[in-house]
C-alpha cells in the first residue's frame, strides 16, 4: 500500500521558516520523481516543486524559488521541504505527490502551513 505522511506545518510569523518532511512507503521511492502542492482556502492545487528521483534536479515555481528548497533522502524513503522567508501567501496545506509508472497519483493527507503575526 502506497503511504505519503505529510508532517512539519505549523503556525510561523512572516519571514520565518518551516521544514516539511514526506515519509514514503509502499514503492520505490528512489525510482520515482516527487512533487509538492499546495491548496489556499477557497483556492485550485498549486504546484509548488518538484525533484527527479536521483535527487539532483529541482523545480519550483517562480513565487517560491529562492525562498523553498526541495530535497529527497533515497536512503530514509523522505521528502523535504525546506521554506524560508515564508510570506502569508504561503499559507496553504501541503500535499506531497508522486506518479507511479502505473501512471495513478498517489499524496498524502496533507500538513497545515499558517503564516500570519
Amino acid at each position: 500500500e502506497v503511504q505519503l505522511v505529510e508532517s512539519g506545518g505549523g503556525l510561523v510569523q512572516p519571514g520565518g521558516s518551516l521544514r516539511l518532511s514526506c515519509a514514503a512507503s509502499g514503492f520505490t521511492f528512489g525510482s520515482y520523481d516527487m512533487s509538492w502542492v499546495r491548496q489556499a482556502p477557497g483556492k485550485g492545487p498549486e504546484w509548488v516543486s518538484s525533484i527527479n528521483s536521483g535527487g539532483g534536479i529541482t523545480y519550483s515555481t517562480d513565487s517560491v524559488k529562492g525562498r523553498f528548497s526541495l530535497s529527497k533522502d533515497n536512503a530514509k524513503n523522505t521528502l523535504y521541504l525546506q521554506m524560508n522567508s515564508l510570506k502569508p501567501e504561503d499559507t496553504a496545506v501541503y500535499y506531497c505527490n508522486v506518479v507511479l509508472g502505473n501512471g495513478v497519483r498517489y499524496r498524502g493527507q496533507g500538513t497545515q502551513v499558517t503564516v500570519s503575526s
